[in-house]
């Protein structure tokens, strides 16, 4: 009788800890699909933040995490490279955890049907873009080359670097902002700080257009840099 009891305590404990290791393990993929989900959503929405000023629909279809790699808590995206529109194929950071330590990355493809600009006329090498040179389009962004302008304040006051046939996209590398300063203009040169600003009168290098930092020669042996900023004006960085 007593081995009998004893062999029942016995059951009645493996009995118990079987029934403890389902209840502990059998939430761990639901938990898993939960986290998945919210990582999902979370890049979901910082996609459709990052796009929705880009045009007048979005569609976005982000691959699913791996399903080998641990969950990822409290996630923050992030783009890996911040100068470029999220469109088209498009990887997207995810910091996981507290202090962000984890990171890894989701691939996504994102479609933006918007509007865009073209050539409303062939235009010739060396032309001062204006808006009546362009036509507007509609179409998905995502198609267009990555180097493509889209909005028309990119374009205006450019000058064109090669011909652009009628209907085509303008890429960045077909323009050039036109040149404020050229080589052997005489310009002023200013320079500010806290208290003062004195000007001095230079003789240009090269040409330069605006933000563009180029050489100034005020004598045989005093030559600077200096950054143009308007018309035959330009300012010493320090």
């Amino acid at each position: 009788m007593r081995y009998l009891l004893h062999f029942a305590a016995r059951c009645s404990i493996v009995l118990n800890v079987l029934l403890l290791l389902l209840y502990v393990g059998a939430p761990q993929p639901v938990l898993a699909q939960a986290t998945d989900q919210t990582l999902l959503d979370t890049v979901q929405q910082f996609l459709y933040q990052e796009t929705q000023t880009l045009g007048q629909e979005v569609v976005i279809d982000i691959a699913p995490p791996s399903p080998h790699l641990p969950p990822c808590l409290q996630p923050t995206p992030f783009l890996p490279n911040a100068n470029q529109a999220p469109i088209g194929r498009v990887s997207v950071g995810v910091r996981c955890g507290e202090d962000g330590r984890q990171t890894r990355y989701l691939q996504a493809q994102v479609d933006v049907i918007g509007r865009y600009i073209v050539a409303g006329q062939d235009i010739a090498r060396g032309t001062l873009i204006t808006s009546s040179m362009l036509a507007q389009r509609e179409g998905n962004l995502s198609d267009l080359s990555s180097q493509s302008l889209t909005s028309e304040e990119d374009v205006v006051g450019k000058v064109a670097q090669r011909p652009i046939r009628s209907g085509s996209t303008f890429q960045a590398h077909f323009l050039q902002a036109p040149s404020l300063v050229e080589r052997g203009q005489r310009v002023t040169v200013i320079a500010e700080g806290s208290g003062f600003r004195v000007s001095r009168e230079g003789e240009a290098l090269t040409d330069g257009a605006e933000g563009e930092t180029i050489r100034v020669r005020f004598g045989p042996r005093d030559i600077m840099n200096a950054r143009v900023i308007g018309q035959g004006t330009l300012m010493v960085d320090f």
